[in-house]
């Protein structure tokens, strides 16, 4: 309940916080005002003024508060509203909560396995090829080659999806968008795999051996297992995928 001409207010319920006190009382001065004297243009414009730094209002819950900045609008995350999340509304990471969004790991999980269809192939590949043809290089720089060529098909692959999958970007756009992937997504995936690989088969690439079909299932698990909680971490805190 609240008494006219400025007097203190007084409200039923708890959840008014300061501003909507600050409105109420502007609120009162105005009428107590007009009551007084006509309001003219220069009254107005004051009053103006004062409504202008009021904060908007969403619901009698409050304002609005924001804390998120919009992403740019060729970015691949856009499109996927159900990930989106602002920062004030986000959990923290060590709480339990953040790491249980199962849309945000379902699309986590997309991302990885793109960045995996492309990284296992230019690695595989260039690890072949060396081995095949330039044995003398020795393991350690065959498999930093067959590193650096699975970033490379990667970024490839994703520059064609971008271009001719569902965001339809241009040519230079879909560029710029796969060079800009988390790298450290990447190269975990490429080291994970290579290191598993390096344990079962000491790098050797034989296409007729079984064992080297069960050490390549188990490295391209690993591999994309272990940059699946940092793309799920980039996507649900930033907004942003590695892909």
């Amino acid at each position: 309940m609240m008494r006219r001409y400025g007097q203190s207010v007084h409200t039923s319920s708890s959840r008014l916080s300061h501003h909507h006190y600050a409105i109420t009382r502007t609120t009162v001065a105005v009428s107590r005002f007009r009551i007084q004297k006509p309001l003219d243009i220069a009254s107005t414009l004051r009053f103006s003024r004062v409504f202008s730094q009021l904060p908007r209002f969403n619901s009698i819950t409050g304002p609005r508060w924001y804390s998120c900045k919009p992403e740019s609008p060729n970015s691949d995350q856009t499109k996927s509203a159900e990930t989106h999340k602002c920062r004030s509304h986000t959990p923290s990471p060590s709480s339990l909560q953040f790491w249980t969004s199962t849309p945000t790991w379902r699309r986590a999980a997309v991302n990885t396995f793109r960045c995996l269809v492309g990284c296992t192939s230019g690695d595989f590949s260039a690890m072949w090829f060396l081995q095949m043809f330039y044995p003398e290089l020795g393991v350690g720089s065959i498999m930093a080659v067959a590193m650096a060529s699975g970033l490379t098909t990667s970024m490839l692959l994703e520059t064609v999806l971008l271009r001719f999958g569902r965001d339809g970007l241009s040519w230079p756009a879909a560029a710029k968008t796969a060079a800009g992937m988390s790298l450290i997504s990447m190269l975990t995936m490429e080291a994970a795999q290579n290191m598993v690989d390096y344990h079962l088969t000491g790098g050797a690439v034989a296409f007729d051996s079984p064992a080297f079909w069960a050490a390549a299932v188990t490295s391209t698990a690993v591999g994309f297992l272990a940059p699946l909680p940092y793309n799920y971490l980039r996507l649900r805190k930033y907004g942003k995928a590695c892909h």
